[in-house]
């Protein structure tokens, strides 16, 4: 079942927006400490937005202001707070967000209408490969996207791939959640312990913190790979904590699906400027219908385009590609600039890649230095030549490459107490 709004018009869910975009700026005004004190500091008169264009008159909200001022963002008394959820913030601590009741119905409704949007039904079974615990909103977010829509859901949690099969085999669900490349993991253990995983139940898989396409939509090299072993049908699906909101790809697969009753998006450039559909830029949200933490024009920094043309599936609704980088984590190497995604495609090239560990620190002149630990059934010097060929092909750099202990690497990438697996970090 389709939202209405999502096949109305885009001249009548742009008004619907610029309604609900002046009930927000209401609310803040009222409710919000940090809002409240940051109109009366520029001198914004609210009255005067009235269009999504009118949101270029307003300043952006960015994870550091959040954090400096995390109290002063919750609208409404720590009493009607019903959960606590954290992301990571920008100077080293994490980040609260608080969920109300409607807040946490709110997230559910987000969840039902993506999973919909996926292709899930009332009376699925759904395995869930993702933790509900650790003040993790996602997992929380689609056990009760799941429970609106009257899915079943076995909640197996990350990791471990006797686990995930001894549960699809015993109660044959129909969907998994879970991590793309973890995908490639079930299929190496079924492969080694004579499982017909051909054959199972699952049909397809909603995939969760890695990129399935290219900045074309073009599958990528993640997702061909699966592809080739495992004829299910995979679904991407792109959200955070400040949304609150998911885009999730239809069974076109041509990006996520906007939701305009819950989030408002803007694709700006270096200085804030809305860049041209198809553009890559820097996505930044304005939530609807908050009422624990709602945010105004909030820099997410993650890098991706807006597709506008129309979608097959009737909704009219624009999409969101794949995230191509994140702004942070931006690095400049030999005169080139990189993003971890585009990395990992490369490695996600050579099937004798089992795991991978990307490491960016700076060297004693300054500059960003990449080391790239990678486990692999060829340790040859003639393999990792040819990893390094592929890269100069394709990015126009060669990184360093070592081959380590995969013990040591496992430890790392599937550390138990991370939410999700560690395959880039940022030693600068």
């Amino acid at each position: 079942m389709i939202p209405n709004i999502e096949t109305q018009s885009i001249a009548a869910i742009k008004t619907f927006q610029e309604t609900k975009l002046q009930e927000l700026l209401v609310y803040l005004q009222n409710h919000s400490p940090y809002y409240r004190e940051l109109f009366l500091k520029e001198n914004i008169n609210i009255q005067e937005i009235k269009t999504l264009e009118d949101l270029q008159r307003l300043p952006i909200t960015t994870k550091t202001d959040i954090q400096l001022n995390n109290e002063s963002f919750f609208c409404v008394p720590m009493t009607e707070i019903i959960d606590y959820a954290t992301t990571s913030g920008t100077l080293g601590d994490p980040v609260t967000f608080g969920l109300t009741d409607k807040d946490l119905d709110r997230l559910a409704y987000n969840e039902m209408i993506s999973f919909q949007c996926a292709g899930i039904q009332k009376g699925d079974l759904v395995q869930l490969m993702t933790t509900i615990d650790r003040r993790f909103m996602a997992g929380l977010a689609y056990f009760l996207g799941l429970r609106k829509l009257g899915a079943g859901v076995i909640r197996v949690g990350a990791g471990i791939p006797q686990l995930q099969w001894d549960s699809i085999l015993k109660y044959n669900p129909k969907y998994l959640i879970g991590v793309p490349s973890f995908l490639l993991k079930l299929i190496e253990y079924a492969e080694q312990n004579n499982i017909d995983y051909k054959n199972s139940s699952i049909k397809g898989v909603v995939c969760i913190g890695e990129a399935l396409r290219t900045s074309d939509l073009e599958p990528s090299i993640l997702a061909k790979r699966i592809s080739e072993k495992w004829d299910v049908k995979l679904f991407s699906t792109y959200a955070s904590t400040e949304m609150s909101a998911a885009f999730t790809e239809c069974e076109y697969q041509v990006g996520g699906h906007h939701h305009p009753e819950l989030i408002i998006t803007e694709i700006l450039d270096d200085n804030n400027q809305v860049v041209a559909d198809g553009e890559l830029g820097e996505l930044t949200i304005t939530n609807l219908g908050i009422e624990g933490i709602p945010l105004l024009r909030f820099k997410t920094g993650d890098l991706v385009r807006k597709h506008s043309n129309p979608c097959e599936c009737g909704r009219n609704t624009y999409r969101i590609g794949p995230v191509e980088g994140r702004k942070q984590q931006m690095i400049k190497y030999k005169g080139t600039t990189l993003y971890p995604p585009a990395m990992q495609d490369v490695l996600s090239h050579f099937e004798e890649i089992k795991m991978h560990l990307i490491e960016i620190e700076t060297n004693d002149i300054g500059t960003d230095e990449i080391n790239i630990r990678i486990h692999s059934e060829d340790e040859s010097i003639e393999f990792l030549s040819k990893i390094k060929d592929y890269f100069r092909a394709k990015l126009r750099v060669t990184p360093n490459i070592v081959f380590d202990d995969p013990k040591e690497l496992q430890k790392i990438i599937f550390n138990p107490l991370s939410r999700k697996t560690i395959t880039f970090i940022d030693k600068r």
